[in-house]
């Protein structure tokens, strides 16, 4: 299996599998276990739910940088692919850690679905 590349890749693999709803579950259970007061309806827009973890991420990055770094650790988003993003701009950061999270989920959707 190919990870995907972008926010679009990883909605239209999940819409192929039909695992769109799992997606949206997972990202809500560990929101919720990371205490990030955000829940998603399953039934979400695609371009609703990237703009809204989107602006959660600028938000945690500029006020609550602690929570933020708890979230990337019980997403298990890897610190190496964080690292390796430009800091310069916080908009432009928050939406790439924001597909990071996304890919991580489907990753962990995939897997749940495969085995």
């Amino acid at each position: 299996m190919e990870w995907p590349v972008n926010f679009d890749d990883v909605i239209e693999k999940a819409n192929q599998l039909d695992l769109y709803k799992k997606l949206v579950n997972q990202l809500n259970k560990d929101l919720l276990l990371a205490n990030i007061d955000l829940a998603f309806h399953e039934n979400i827009l695609p371009t609703s739910l990237k703009m809204m973890l989107h602006e959660t991420i600028f938000k945690l990055l500029q006020d609550k940088f602690m929570d933020y770094l708890n979230l990337l650790y019980i997403i298990d988003v890897s610190e190496e692919e964080v690292k390796a993003l430009d800091g310069s701009d916080t908009l432009k950061l928050s939406e790439e850690v924001s597909f990071l999270i996304l890919r991580r989920e489907w990753q962990k959707v995939w897997f749940r679905n495969l085995y």
